[in-house]
């Protein structure tokens, strides 16, 4: 019988913990990073960084790895759920930081379009696999991720705060 079957009820065994103490090593990271860089605005050129930035990177940065693995493995088992969880927070975080961050002019831009997307398509999806819909489940989180992809896509484009970055 596979180890995954002799395990209680509520339990993780230790390639589940790993992925999740990874996930959020990687998420304290990017935080540290980002909270250092906004923090060294006195010397050097600023990167205009506000916290809702902050936020949105260190929330959307661990989310791209972490959709894209969940789509390749195995669906349906407890490291599925529980790292399905884990990434459609990360998700719903990103997108409500969004809203906080503005273009030049102070509007919010085409790209918050995904963001409006992610937080109606998220809990759609939940309450799809809630009903055993799992065909329209995995449609819905499978374009999320597509859409996160191409939201990144814009987000580097020439005259957009990253794609500044990027290409200056």
């Amino acid at each position: 019988m596979p180890d995954e079957l002799n395990r209680r009820p509520g339990r993780f065994g230790p390639i589940e913990m790993l992925l999740v103490a990874g996930a959020t090593a990687l998420l304290t990271a990017t935080l540290t990073f980002l909270s250092v860089r906004l923090g060294d605005r006195a010397e050097g050129p600023s990167l205009g960084m506000s916290p809702a930035l902050v936020i949105h990177l260190a929330t959307v940065v661990p989310a791209l790895p972490l959709g894209a693995y969940l789509l390749i493995r195995r669906k349906g088992d407890r490291l599925h759920r529980l790292l399905g969880r884990i990434w459609g927070g990360l998700m719903m975080i990103t997108a409500l930081a969004s809203f906080w961050i503005r273009d030049i002019s102070e509007d919010l831009s085409f790209i918050h379009i995904f963001s409006i997307l992610t937080l109606v398509a998220i809990p759609r999806a939940v309450l799809l696999i809630r009903r055993g819909n799992v065909d329209a489940h995995g449609r819905i989180m499978t374009g999320v991720y597509i859409g996160l992809v191409v939201a990144g896509i814009f987000a580097f484009l020439p005259e957009r705060l990253l794609g500044d970055w990027l290409w200056r």
